[in-house]
């Protein structure tokens, strides 16, 4: 199995790795920085490096619980020794608004209980899809996203932390909810926290501290019926 470098440090751009196997496209490290990508935010693209040759790594995903990375034109790349690279400003974008997502999240649960019932993140923009909001006019919406944007200011640390699914599952609030969406043969669990606003189960990349997300933008609102608000939204 993949060793999973990014969920230590999500700063770090590159590792040293060896190739276990090739079978077309698809390479296989023995550990790696490519985050292949989960709970909405996408995967993280970069290069592999051999001796003088450069190889593309244009997509990253799991299959069957083994990292893979999907390497254009890969008949020079050997099995053996290795330098992996992400593409950083894809990597920092994507971090950007996944934690983005998170702050968001956190004030309007705190105002009215809202859950996330799903969200996608780009590089450039990201969406959520909210309850218990289909009432707020755009006015309201906005007042929310400003709080939003002044807990950005305050410069909230980031970190997170592995946990038991019992401990998990025994936290009050929207951790809980998130958790008993996992499937039960996970049995430890990741929690990203920002500051003293946020706690939630994640296995995604994150920005260090809030202040790197910038300002939250307002694009569109849309109704998804059954009670679910989307926001489309961006950070700049």
């Amino acid at each position: 199995m993949t060793i999973e470098l990014y969920l230590e440090d999500s700063f770090k751009t590159q590792c040293e790795a060896t190739i276990i196997s090739i079978d077309g496209e698809k390479v296989i490290l023995d550990q790696s920085v490519f985050y292949p990508g989960g709970g909405g935010q996408e995967h993280d693209t970069g290069w592999l490096q051999q001796g003088d040759k450069t190889f593309e790594v244009h997509k990253v995903k799991k299959e069957h619980g083994t990292i893979v990375h999907y390497v254009d034109i890969p008949e020079n790349l050997l099995v053996g020794p290795v330098t992996a690279e992400i593409d950083w400003q894809r990597r920092m974008g994507l971090m950007r608004h996944h934690s983005m997502l998170h702050v968001l999240g956190a004030v309007f649960y705190k105002h009215f209980g809202s859950l996330c019932t799903g969200n996608q993140i780009y590089q450039n923009k990201a969406r959520i899809d909210l309850t218990e909001i289909t009432n707020l006019g755009i006015e309201e919406i906005n007042q929310m996203i400003n709080e939003a944007n002044s807990e950005i200011v305050s410069n909230h640390p980031v970190s997170t932390r592995i946990v038991s699914r019992d401990e998990a599952e025994s936290i009050s609030g929207s951790i809980k909810t998130i958790v008993n969406l996992i499937p039960e043969t996970v049995r430890e669990i990741r929690l990203v926290k920002i500051g003293e606003i946020d706690e939630q189960a994640c296995g995604g990349t994150h920005v260090n501290e809030t202040k790197e997300i910038g300002q939250i933008i307002l694009e569109k609102t849309k109704n998804k019926g059954k009670g679910i608000t989307r926001l489309e939204l961006r950070a700049e």
